[in-house]
């Protein structure tokens, strides 16, 4: 089929934390760009968030897809199976939310380009406080587990972390 590095992958490195770290910056901004086209009254700045939802909307399911297929390469130990699976959980639910939330905002969108709901601010923030859960628990299975790092993949292969 492929043959695998020593990272137990079929490529150089993990592709995963670079697409979702390309959705985080994108959700970030675009929230940041509603909370100051609000606050301040110009609306010129929901277009800006607008558009980053929608590539970010996008974007997450690569995440997603990648996320999963590293995964499933990761050979997680004991230890580090509860942090992947509340990960993916969380992904894959992030990944619903957000893509709501831009719609939710789309409909907002063409209703009135130039308001903003502060209980779509509010889920806003909720979808915010997520992320930052899902970037703690990829920080947990990236470097408190250090799956895909060689020595964790060379141990496990090895037997010393079942």
């Amino acid at each position: 089929m492929f043959s695998l590095n020593n990272q137990n992958l079929p490529y150089p490195d993990t592709l995963h934390p670079i697409i979702v770290h390309f959705v985080i910056a994108m959700v970030f901004f675009a929230y940041f760009c509603d909370l100051t086209g609000y606050l301040t009254r110009r609306p010129h700045w929901f277009e800006v968030s607008w558009w980053n939802l929608v590539v970010a909307s996008i974007a997450i399911f690569f995440a997603v897809i990648f996320g999963e297929f590293e995964a499933a390469l990761a050979l997680p130990y004991p230890a580090a199976q509860p942090a992947l699976d509340w990960h993916t959980v969380n992904g894959w639910s992030l990944s619903a939310l957000l893509v709501g939330l831009t719609a939710w905002r789309g409909v907002l969108r063409v209703r009135n380009p130039l308001k903003l709901s502060v209980l779509y601010l509010g889920a806003a923030t909720v979808l915010m406080c997520l992320i930052c859960l899902q970037i703690y628990l990829g920080s947990l299975v990236d470097w408190v587990f250090g799956l895909h790092s060689v020595p964790v993949v060379e141990a496990t292969k090895a037997g010393k972390l079942q």
